[in-house]
């Protein structure tokens, strides 16, 4: 008999051990003559050399799938415990163009052209302006490519926030605490985390506050660094607001910030900043720009054919406003 120490590297333990130590059972199932003791990142093993060498075989290789993927369904690890290599798993999940695999093997990716270049700008620049109409997927990448820089680690936090700007209705006198009250706000924001986590992990990275949603007016006084940053429907932003939000980046932030400027939700005696700032920042290296416009709605088909006539509608009474020129 011998007693051999494991390491997970890399990788939170909780994607690999499960939900209730579910996949670790499974594990420990497959090789019934191993006596395992789990504590945090290390395992202990007692067995004979032949059943440990094999345990730690496998256990290398479900870090190296949780590690390329993000995470290991049951029937992938059922799969990886009767033999099927790493690189003969999930086959189809090679694309290039996936930013995350999310619950269930789900691909994400960007899809339209101006999602695409959405991607290619926020490689190249620490701050990411993306303008357009409701259903082009502004939100959903924004968050895709947080999700994607958390699980390669090349953040430490994911920071989610939006004005909270009422769409015509009164919330103010909703029951329940704080949190209740401006929760309505950012639903957005947690129905794109649920399609890029599971359940169990989402709210194990938000009890911790590795991922973090909150309303813009709680960004003052703060400073946000080793973070992925969005700010979501900022044109319901002030100036003095959006102003406050980029000067709370970290030197190792990254941010984008989305918005519609044909649905500003702020009162009548105030003015959105987005455009504005757009044009007074647009220039600088290091911040990107990209419009998305009706080609990139993917939602159901009669959204944009919506806002096709909103538009057509609104430019009959105004003039273009390009924000690239």
């Amino acid at each position: 008999m011998s007693e051999v120490t494991i390491q997970l590297n890399g990788i939170e333990p909780v994607d690999f051990y499960g939900v209730n130590n579910g996949k670790l059972k499974k594990i420990q199932n497959a090789f019934p003559r191993v006596k395992v003791v789990s504590r945090g990142e290390r395992i202990k093993l007692n067995g004979n050399d032949a059943d440990i060498e094999k345990f730690t075989k496998t256990v290398d290789q479900i870090q190296k799938f949780i590690k390329r993927y993000g995470e290991i369904s049951g029937d992938q690890l059922t799969d990886l415990l009767d033999g099927i290599e790493v690189d003969q798993l999930n086959g189809d999940h090679q694309s290039k163009d996936v930013l995350v695999f999310g619950p269930h093997g789900k691909l994400i990716k960007a899809k339209t052209a101006n999602q695409k270049r959405m991607v290619e700008l926020n490689e190249d620049n620490d701050i990411l302006f993306a303008i357009g109409p409701a259903g082009t997927g502004k939100t959903y990448t924004a968050v895709a490519l947080a999700v994607r820089a958390l699980k390669n680690k090349v953040v430490r936090k994911i920071v989610l926030t939006r004005p909270a700007v009422e769409a015509g209705e009164n919330l103010g006198y909703l029951p329940g605490d704080l949190k209740d009250k401006i929760d309505p706000y950012l639903r957005p924001l947690y129905d794109a985390l649920d399609d890029m986590f599971p359940i169990e992990k989402l709210n194990y990275y938000m009890t911790n506050r590795v991922i973090e949603i909150a309303p813009l007016a709680f960004m003052r006084g703060r400073t946000l660094d080793n973070s992925f940053i969005i700010l979501d429907e900022a044109q319901n932003a002030t100036s003095a607001q959006l102003k406050m939000f980029l000067t709370r980046l970290g030197p190792s932030a990254n941010c984008i910030i989305t918005g519609d400027l044909t649905q500003v939700d702020l009162p009548r005696n105030q003015t959105s900043g987005l455009a504005k700032s757009v044009k007074l920042l647009k220039d600088i290296k290091g911040i990107g720009l990209v419009e998305l416009n009706r080609g990139d709605v993917i939602r159901h088909r009669l959204v944009k054919a919506i806002i096709e006539a909103y538009e057509d509608d609104h430019n009959k009474n105004n003039p273009p406003n390009n924000l690239a020129n």
